[in-house]
């Protein structure tokens, strides 16, 4: 096994963390982005205003996108497998 080699599984590792965790990210910043322009807007202070609907939002997105997200995870690993007989060599 070489650096290369090495290099190149964490680089998939996180390639794939991206992958996956990605579009809930991106989709609780956009919905705290959106309740903090209409904190400001209105002047309501309250901190626990952002949380049930980020909440909410991973939920949905977490229902919508479990069977993408579960067939990256599946195909990573599936990989990972793969080489584990390559790896003595």
């Amino acid at each position: 096994m070489t650096q290369d080699f090495v290099v190149y599984l964490g680089r998939e590792a996180v390639y794939t963390v991206l992958l996956v965790a990605g579009p809930l990210l991106a989709g609780s910043i956009l919905v705290g982005l959106a309740i903090s322009i209409f904190q400001a807007t209105t002047q309501i202070q309250e901190q626990t205003l952002t949380f049930v609907p980020k909440i909410i939002t991973m939920l949905v997105l977490l229902v919508v996108l479990s069977s993408w997200m579960l067939n990256i995870l599946t195909n990573f690993t599936t990989f990972l497998f793969e080489i584990i007989p390559r790896l003595g060599m």
